[in-house]
């Protein structure tokens, strides 16, 4: 396979990946803003912390409120994390490995990308919103199922596995570092509990994980059960580990893997080596970084042996 390729579909994986988490975001910051009592505000500027776009969004001159924080991460062409900026990309992609994925994925892509550009007015209003946001989610759902229910296990499906596994443990380590950031209150003051609590449910949320945290752990949200979960678990698919689990699993059927599988694995041991009880909420911020720093070392050892080096660092 050809180096190109393999990098259009890694990155047409992570680009629909963005597209998805970065709808997830917004709805459920939507959702907790309407949930918090009078006085106590999540507000939007955590969002564009969350995707590092600060420097971009001071300069488009948009002030950090619902209406500029939606109109950078949703409809900015000129922003690369934004919604239709991704899907442009991840339809970009898609149009140069034509011949390498089914067509029905291809397709797909074509028409959300056609979706996006055509009702971008609706997802900037609030009243459209929700559904705008929605389709887009279901949209990049429906394009990992015909991924794995048509697509056959050779490299091509092993690089969009990588983009895709990767580009998750990112964003969930970034919606727990800029999120526990604002979240982790003085535990001695009571009548902040219930807040916490409820932010706390906007991570989960915000990653589809509420549900399968009650499932797994059967215990009410807390802060450290919540970290933990998101970091460490290896069942829940969104988690960091497991997200490591499924990348090292698909870097295991392709050649020339010596380097990125020892980054992942090494990666992997660290997260087990440091056990989250004893990082404390003055520290979390630390450790994330240092898991964040992982991924990104996993990113340049797939370039260096996969990639153009140098085009790669570009996109990221």
């Amino acid at each position: 396979m050809l180096s190109r390729v393999a990098e259009n579909l890694y990155w047409l994986a992570r680009y629909m990946e963005r597209a998805e988490n970065t709808a997830r975001m917004i709805q459920v910051n939507a959702n907790l803003v309407l949930d918090l009592p009078g006085g106590v505000t999540a507000g939007w500027a955590p969002l564009i912390r969350i995707v590092e776009a600060t420097e971009a969004f001071e300069a488009s001159g948009r002030k950090y409120g619902e209406r500029g924080v939606i109109a950078f991460l949703v409809g900015d062409y000129d922003n690369p994390c934004s919604i239709v900026s991704s899907i442009a990309l991840a339809r970009e992609n898609a149009r140069t490995v034509r011949d390498m994925i089914p067509r029905e994925l291809w397709e797909h892509v074509n028409d959300l990308h056609l979706y996006a550009r055509e009702h971008l007015k609706g997802g900037l209003a609030r009243r459209e919103r929700h559904q705008h946001l929605q389709y887009v989610i279901e949209a990049a759902q429906a394009f990992t199922g015909i991924l794995e229910g048509t697509m056959i296990r050779g490299m091509g499906f092993r690089f969009l596995s990588a983009g895709r596994y990767l580009e998750r443990a990112d964003m969930t380590c970034r919606i727990v570092d800029v999120r526990s950031s604002s979240l982790l209150v003085d535990k001695e003051a009571e009548s902040l509990k219930p807040y916490e609590n409820i932010q706390w449910m906007s991570v989960l949320k915000s990653l589809t994980g509420y549900q399968m945290y009650r499932l797994k752990k059967r215990v009410r949200v807390h802060s450290d059960a919540v970290v933990e979960f998101l970091m460490l678990d290896d069942e829940f698919p969104r988690a960091v580990y497991s997200c490591l689990g499924h990348l090292e699993v698909q870097l295991s059927s392709l050649p020339n893997n010596t380097d990125p599988l020892r980054v992942v694995t090494r990666l992997r041991r660290h997260l087990l080596e440091q056990p989250l009880r004893d990082v404390r909420a003055d520290s979390l911020h630390a450790y994330i970084v240092e898991v964040l720093e992982g991924l990104g070392e996993v990113h340049d050892s797939l370039a260096q042996n996969y990639f153009d080096p140098e085009l790669a660092t570009r996109r990221a």
